[in-house]
């Protein structure tokens, strides 16, 4: 939606040494009064990084401003990009083929696993009774990969499970089509259940990447829930 009100996906300005990110919002208002409107429910992100508008930026930084993600309003319940982040992902993947479930629940069991839970969301054919005919899904992709490795670090961290994959799809899905795959391996049950709930409920509400549905009677971008308290807003300090 912001894309669509402003014009272009992508802009390149110049500022002055000092500038924050509350000039370049200022900047945009000037340019985009609709903005004003929107900020309340924006987050900031700076180098794929969330941040807040008191950040400091640097020559070459780049600014994004971000509406509530996909997937995340409790009603609405291969081969990775090549503008990934340096180095090598260990447990996030974007993609734009089908997921193979199977192959990445079998790569991920070793014999010391008890449990390999397995999370999929798929595309259903209705929303809040509008019949769908398919979804699109599109993504900050640099900051959703980062931010997908994080929460499987987190992960293995809080709930001790042995191992953690998450593979999201863009592009066009079908009815019946998964867009998300969660697997988590572990020596216990009750552990590969807490990680497995809380890494897509997590991952719903501040990955970077949003659906856009499209229904028999029209096309509507989803709506999500608002981003969590730990994340400013772009209007925080406006």
């Amino acid at each position: 939606m912001l894309k669509d009100m402003a014009g272009r996906p992508v802009d390149v300005i110049d500022l002055p040494d000092g500038a924050s990110v509350s000039d370049v919002l200022r900047h945009y208002e000037s340019r985009i009064p609709r903005l004003g409107e929107s900020l309340p429910s924006l987050a900031l992100a700076v180098n794929q990084q969330y941040a807040g508008p008191e950040t400091k930026l640097k020559a070459d930084d780049e600014v994004a401003l971000l509406p509530p993600v996909s997937g995340g309003a409790p009603d609405g319940a291969g081969e990775t990009p090549p503008r990934q982040p340096a180095g090598c992902p260990r447990y996030a993947k974007i993609i734009r083929e089908v997921i193979d479930t199977q192959g990445v629940v079998a790569s991920l069991k070793r014999g010391e696993d008890g449990a390999a839970l397995v999370f999929e969301g798929i595309v259903r054919n209705q929303t809040r009774g509008r019949k769908t005919l398919y979804l699109d899904y599109e993504a900050y992709e640099e900051m959703a990969l980062q931010q997908m490795e994080s929460l499987a670090g987190q992960a293995l961290q809080q709930f001790q499970v042995r191992d953690v994959a998450i593979v999201h799809r863009l592009g066009r899905l079908e009815i019946g089509e998964t867009s998300v795959l969660i697997a988590v391996a572990s020596a216990h049950r009750a552990a590969a259940f807490d990680a497995c709930r809380w890494l897509i409920d997590t991952l719903k509400r501040t990955v970077p990447i949003w659906k856009k549905e499209h229904f028999t009677d029209g096309v509507v971008w989803a709506d999500g829930e608002p981003f969590p308290a730990e994340i400013p807003r772009a209007n925080s300090d406006l």
